[in-house]
């Protein structure tokens, strides 16, 4: 296996532009669902070419709707553009010789299948490290490949272990699951981190190495304050609806016609706040002079400046506020959210695939100063590159 393959023999082979940071490293994706083809995505979009092996029913995603978009999930297409597609049954040994192929041109490999389970077809990190040093074998699971190796790798069971249920949702109300698989999202992101710090390291040492990502150690990463709250002060956090545990105010307000998120951070913007409502007298109050007092008052503090801010509409409000230099913003849907990008020139949806017939998409968060990322490869149909890819395999062996 070469350290790196030219990237216009890729160009060639594939017939897609290879450019961005990691044009030139070949990615054998494994990976199903979301984690993993969230993190293959934005190899993806970095340039990598990424090859994306289903069983021959495909993706569980494939399947998983409504919502559609012409006869897609859109579940599937929201993580899976830029790739290039083949099904494979490990079962069959054709299938299964094509699956060792890839892998030995492949610079990473990505797998997310319980712990084990490739074993059977000589797939696993331990086999394919064997045969391949150079490889960089990337594998998420839900708990871990020891004691939690056969508890199945949900986001759900993810979001519920690891307590950020326990900090999510009214104070009042039952423990509440975040409106996104953000568990799965935040393996998906370590792995990419981890996959890029690896081939980091195989540039100077020539090594590949493992990766190994769990939701569960995710999920206690991504809680941050919250965990170390308990881990280094032995507090126990609960739930506090959309309040911060550490400031305020920072949570939402009703206006006369809407909702205004305020996020106060520091006593200054909280002073300046109180200028802009035109009640200097909270100022002065001993209850609210610090964030300390402020906390431990929060309760009586949002009903004084909810009356206040009753007095106004949200727009008048936001621009009232900003003004006075506090942060502030509207409560948008996801509508709303992707026009607020769009209106500050953040370009947040792009057309992977042709202008005539790609598919909308949110586009790479990071913009390199080197220029924009290629989005021309649409999520793939099931099997849709097999030929292509064969082709490649074949070109190599010949």
């Amino acid at each position: 296996m070469d350290p790196m393959i030219d990237p216009a023999e890729l160009a060639r082979a594939f017939d897609r532009p290879t450019h961005g940071p990691l044009a030139g490293v070949v990615v054998a994706d494994f990976s199903r669902v979301l984690a993993g083809p969230y993190a293959t995505m934005l190899l993806a979009d970095m340039g990598a070419l990424v090859v994306k092996v289903e069983s021959p029913g495909g993706d569980d995603t494939r399947r998983w709707r409504p919502p559609v978009r012409g006869d897609e999930s859109t579940y599937f297409l929201s993580v899976n553009r830029n790739k290039f597609a083949l099904s494979l049954d490990f079962a069959d040994a054709g299938d299964l010789a094509i699956a060792h192929r890839i892998v030995a041109r492949a610079d990473v490999m990505v797998e997310n299948f319980r712990p084990g389970a490739l074993a059977r077809f000589g797939l696993d990190a331990a086999s394919v490290r064997a045969r391949h040093p150079s490889l960089i074998v990337a594998s998420l699971t839900g708990f871990g490949s020891g004691a939690g190796a056969a508890l199945p790798g949900y986001d759900l069971l993810a979001q519920a272990a690891s307590g950020l249920m326990s900090v999510t949702g009214d104070p009042d109300g039952p423990p509440t699951k975040v409106g996104v698989a953000v568990v799965d999202v935040l393996a998906g992101l370590h792995a990419a981190v981890g996959i890029l710090g690896a081939l980091h390291a195989r540039e100077r040492d020539g090594e590949g190495q493992r990766v190994e990502v769990d939701l569960l150690t995710s999920a206690l990463s991504g809680l941050v304050n919250q965990a170390s709250a308990v881990i280094a002060a032995g507090a126990s956090p609960g739930p506090l609806g959309n309040a911060h545990p550490s400031l305020a105010p920072y949570e939402p307000f009703a206006t006369a016609d809407g909702t205004l998120v305020i996020a106060v951070g520091n006593d200054r913007q909280f002073a300046q706040l109180c200028e802009a409502l035109e009640t200097p007298d909270l100022v002065e109050d001993a209850r609210f002079a610090t964030m300390p007092a402020r906390n431990a008052h929060r309760e009586i503090l949002h009903t004084l400046l909810t009356e206040a801010l009753r007095a106004r509409p949200a727009a008048e409000w936001t621009a009232r506020l900003r003004d006075a230099g506090v942060p502030c913003g509207p409560l948008n849907d996801i509508a709303g959210g992707i026009r607020m990008a769009d209106e500050l020139g953040l370009d947040p949806v792009v057309t992977a695939g042709p202008a005539e017939s790609g598919v909308p998409t949110v586009r790479h968060p990071i913009r390199w100063s080197s220029g924009d990322l290629d989005y021309s490869k649409a999520p793939p149909e099931r099997d849709a590159d097999r030929d292509r890819i064969l082709r490649w395999l074949a070109a190599d062996s010949g």
